[in-house]
């Protein structure tokens, strides 16, 4: 953040003291290479800062963003905001902003994209071009290297910087006959972590399985191998039941469950902002330092996610995750020998357009995409259609048979102005019955 903007922050907050302000600055870079046909189709580099400010004049609110602040900007928008603020209803339930002092020790990042080169980023590509090419398929994808600043400013003399630097790379195969897709990911934030030959080993694996029959399978339940994907999309999905709001709603699946066994004992997972594998945060974005939470523990649910307005609202106690960082123990089995024990089942590699029924329940429906393959007698025989189905979240826990004794990093990403990544760390886990509703016909 530019000095001059940084002291002006504190101006602000030192001379309107009838007002609290939470001030949240970005400074953001990004290296994007999109790959096209087994091609490069373009590299592009960007970057960008953001000012979101929150004013609270006692119970009432208003936000607002900045692109590329100065002090003329904000101070333009302050006054406008100054004089829109009083109309505003009340929040009784509002009781104060972010007032720990915790640090990190809040320890620059190095800046991948000067780590990961353009040439690097080809190098590694073009080996899964080469790879798709011997088995019929082209390659799409993309290999993004982010760097981002992170500044939280408040009047309860919050003032803590973060800085995170992650890589995302996502490769799909499409093949020349039949437009079968077959996809694989990887992401981090530790280069020395990525593990770019375990990633094209799995990526030609599936080629392989995707050069097989395409079938139609009729509806019913049947045994599934969730790729780390899955579950990591069906975790996160979950996120709406960890969170403290949800239950103040009424609306989480976890209320009135504290300590009690929800799902079997073979399942663990956890939020965890400093894995070395996954994309780290310090702070969530009101500057609450963030620590390894535990939320299921060998079955037992245990905590909720719980920033500082729910923490005062409903009592429990403020931890500040978002359930950006979800971690699933390993178990004790190999993929082949989850596989090998699959006498008629699928193998789901992906998921898309997934929406709630009834949130509370875990209820939803969604497709399977980009490989889904038969399991017939032990083995990968032939490639699925696409298919809907419809299932609660809560039951495909509960019915996880087997999980694998690795891990894979999966990220996730999402573009409102700036590429945010995100990741998770998932095995891949045997459900005894999943309920596919129906066959799209279509690859």
């Amino acid at each position: 953040m530019q000095e001059q903007l940084r002291k002006f922050l504190k101006e602000v907050i030192a001379t309107h003291k009838d007002y609290k302000f939470i001030f949240n600055h970005s400074s953001w870079q990004t290296d994007f290479l999109r790959f096209y046909q087994s091609q490069v189709n373009y590299n592009i580099s960007k970057s960008s800062q953001q000012l979101w400010v929150t004013i609270y004049q006692e119970k009432k609110s208003l936000s607002f963003a900045i692109s590329d602040p100065d002090v003329k900007k904000l101070n333009h928008k302050l006054v406008e905001s100054f004089e829109l603020i009083n109309k505003l209803p009340n929040d009784e339930d509002f009781v104060d902003i972010e007032s720990d002092l915790t640090k990190t020790d809040e320890a620059v990042k190095e800046d991948n994209i000067i780590k990961l080169s353009l040439d690097n980023k080809i190098d590694v590509l073009e080996k899964f071009a080469s790879v798709s090419k011997k088995h019929g398929f082209k390659v799409f994808g993309t290999f993004i290297c982010n760097y981002q600043t992170y500044t939280v400013i408040n009047s309860n003399g919050v003032d803590k910087t973060s800085f995170n630097s992650p890589i995302m790379l996502e490769i799909k195969g499409v093949a020349d006959k039949n437009m079968v897709t077959v996809l694989e990911s990887l992401g981090g934030e530790n280069i020395g972590n990525l593990n770019f030959d375990r990633a094209l080993e799995s990526f030609e694996r599936k080629l392989i399985a995707g050069k097989a029959e395409v079938v139609d399978l009729e509806p019913d339940h049947y045994e599934v191998i969730l790729a780390p994907r899955c579950i990591g999309e069906y975790l996160s999905y979950l996120g709406s039941s960890f969170s403290a709001g949800a239950l103040d709603r009424k609306s989480s699946f976890f209320e009135g469950k504290d300590n009690q066994q929800v799902f079997p004992s073979n399942i663990t997972v956890y939020d965890d902002p400093h894995d070395a594998d996954l994309v780290n945060f310090d702070y969530n974005g009101e500057g609450h330092k963030l620590d390894k939470l535990m939320l299921i523990e060998k079955g037992v649910f245990k905590n909720f996610l719980v920033n500082t307005y729910y923490g005062h609202k409903t009592g429990l106690p403020i931890n500040g995750n978002d359930g950006s960082c979800l971690v699933m123990e390993q178990g004790d089995k190999s993929l082949d020998e989850m596989i090998s024990g699959v006498k008629k089942g699928i193998y789901i590699s992906s998921l898309h357009y997934m929406n709630f029924i009834n949130v509370k329940e875990t209820s939803l429906t969604g497709l399977t995409r980009d490989g889904t393959f038969l399991i017939e007698d032990g083995k990968i025989t032939k490639v699925v259609n696409n298919l809907r189905f419809t299932e609660k979240i809560s039951s495909i826990l509960e019915n996880i048979t087997e999980i694998e004794d690795s891990s894979f990093v999966i990220p996730f990403s999402s573009n409102y102005g700036a590429f945010s990544i995100s990741s998770v760390k998932m095995p891949h886990v045997k459900v005894g019955k999943f309920h596919v509703t129906s066959s799209t016909k279509t690859i």
